[in-house]
């Protein structure tokens, strides 16, 4: 199985806004990933779990849409920042194919530290960041990872 994790864009502040969609920052930075995954072609899930929050709603909508995935797009509760993460192991475990979940830190974190087993104990997601899992039969290993940051513009290597 083959897991990404994916945190939601940068998005506006509670004061801006206080359902907290993308900001012109967090929509420019998954177009640069939808540049890149586009030309290396290495996201491919079968179904894409999100929170319900808006910014990982629109970050999951966004992907989707440009990279022209048939995968559904499912809101799945128990994503949220301090939602337990213990619980999603569970769901993954449960789950078949190539599996997207787009959702916040410190849960993804905390997540990625659990099928990992990390003993540190949480991974720093950057706004934006994908890491690809391969698991099951355990133990989990990371793939590949990659963040706006490492992209320039239109998703070309800096």
């Amino acid at each position: 199985m083959t897991l990404y994790l994916i945190r939601h864009a940068h998005a506006v502040t509670a004061e801006e806004d206080p359902a907290r969609p993308l900001s012109d920052r967090g929509r420019d930075q998954v177009a640069r990933l939808v540049a890149y995954l586009r030309q290396a072609n290495i996201f491919q899930p079968d179904e894409i779990w999100c929170s319900s929050l808006a910014r990982a709603r629109e970050t999951a909508r966004l992907l989707t849409v440009g990279l022209k995935l048939s995968a559904p797009l499912v809101e799945c509760p128990g994503l949220e920042p301090e939602a337990d993460p213990r619980r999603t192991v569970a769901r993954i475990e449960a789950a078949t194919g190539r599996l997207a979940i787009v959702g916040h830190q410190p849960h993804l974190g905390a997540l990625a530290a659990l099928l990992l087993q990390d003993p540190v104990g949480s991974h720093d997601f950057k706004k934006g960041a994908i890491v690809a899992l391969a698991g099951q039969p355990k133990p989990w290993r990371m793939l590949w990872g990659i963040s706006p940051d490492m992209l320039g513009p239109q998703g070309k290597k800096n």
